[in-house]
């Protein structure tokens, strides 16, 4: 059986046995859930997290020296920001489109089913300088994936202006490390439907199903407007030539990791072994898919622009078009800004509903189920992220094919 086989099981018992727990012997939830499924999903997930940093550094170090020069780092830049600008105006607009036809805030009970801090958005120009790192090593710690990438250019950058003596030893020992790490990440995966058994488990048998009755109008738009925008993909890739069942194969592992940790980081690594399925270049996807991890979010997009609605809904606020550009605006701002970490939207969440002048009461609203449809959206960011880096390569090589022709 597959990996990716195996992953998708893993989810389908977790859910199961999660509901009949939680039904069935609600006492035993939290012992087991505090002694046994959160460590045994938080080792699982440490465990992946180890190697993204590593693999990243010596993946972008190698993508870039074999640019050679780079003037194809500012290219292979300029259109994946593009291609991204687009996808995600796109999957912001239908997250508002969706809110505004189904109307989930006129369908939910205003209650309060979770905590979530207020406090912790920051400004786009924040964001911009953050990403500048001031201590590389302190960087390669935190695991700060914007502040890796930044390192990795400038030193993959720097590697390509000196001579190849200066550089091989550094090389090496670079090309050594992705093949250590690569090797780790197989003894990983070999526990990957373990973790995630252990991770949906713990989110069902704790949360129950009863809370998705509540809002269940909300969740259901969410979902839809998330489904909706891989079947946009899904049209984008057919018309670029790509064929979307062999994209599917390719980065099914990665799709399933993405949906059962709602973690972009942690599906990284099967992202870039899935490129490799597909027939990617090792350079371009070796740059364009950690890129993407640190700043492609269709699914962060999708959520902020409908929260925005749903809560402006729920409070009964006036959606004038002003405050729909504000939205729009704002969480296209902030789809390039959500850490690719569980949780991490919903706090970003406070920086749309500031710029939009909505109650921020009702980030607690939607807090307590947004583990719920996190793993949706995750595997929108992962599939957008892949899609982006696909359409790139098919655009580099048919811009390829006209110089030739000429």
């Amino acid at each position: 059986m597959s990996l990716s086989n195996k992953i998708f099981l893993a989810l389908g018992v977790g859910v199961l046995f999660g509901g009949l727990l939680n039904w069935l012997a609600p006492a035993w939830v939290d012992p087991l859930d505090q002694y046994l499924l959160q460590p045994a999903g938080d080792i699982f997930l440490r465990a992946i997290q180890l190697i993204v940093v590593p693999l990243v550094f010596a993946a972008l170090i190698m993508g870039i020296t074999q640019l050679r020069g780079t003037g194809y780092i500012a290219r292979y830049t300029t259109k994946l920001m593009s291609l991204y600008i687009v996808t995600s105006a796109v999957a912001i607009a239908l997250g508002i489109v969706v809110a505004l036809i189904i109307r989930p805030g006129n369908n939910a009970e205003a209650i309060a089913t979770g905590e979530a801090s207020s406090d912790e958005g920051y400004s786009f120009i924040e964001w911009l300088v953050g990403i500048f790192p001031s201590n590389p090593f302190e960087a390669l710690a935190t695991g700060n994936l914007l502040q890796v990438i930044v390192i990795a250019a400038l030193v993959g950058s720097a590697i390509n202006l000196l001579k190849e003596e200066q550089t091989r030893p550094f090389l090496n020992v670079v090309e050594s490390m992705y093949e250590i790490v690569q090797k780790i990440l197989q003894l990983v995966l070999k526990i990957a439907p373990y973790g995630v058994f252990a991770l949906i488990t713990s989110v069902v048998a704790t949360q129950g199903f009863g809370i998705i009755g509540n809002l269940a109008v909300y969740m259901l738009g969410l979902i839809v407007a998330i489904i909706l925008m891989v079947g946009i993909y899904v049209l984008i890739l057919f018309f670029a030539g790509i064929k979307p069942k062999s994209f599917f194969q390719g980065f099914g592992s990665a799709f399933t990791l993405a949906f059962g940790t709602a973690s972009s980081n942690a599906a990284l690594p099967l992202a870039l072994n899935g490129a490799k399925r597909i027939g990617l270049q090792s350079d371009l996807s070796g740059f364009a898919i950690p890129f993407g991890t640190a700043l492609k979010r269709d699914g962060a997009g999708i959520l902020q622009g409908f929260n925005a609605i749903f809560v402006a809904q729920l409070f009964g606020v006036d959606l004038t078009a002003g405050l729909v550009i504000a939205v729009f605006l704002s969480a296209l701002l902030v789809s390039f800004s959500t850490a690719g970490v569980p949780g991490a939207g919903i706090i970003m969440m406070t920086t749309v509903l500031s710029a939009a002048n909505l109650p921020l009461e009702g980030i607690a609203i939607v807090a307590g189920i947004d583990r719920v449809t996190e793993g949706f959206r995750t595997l929108l960011n992962v599939f957008g992220n892949t899609a982006n880096a696909s359409l790139l390569q098919q655009w580099e090589n048919r811009q390829g094919s006209e110089l030739q022709d000429e």
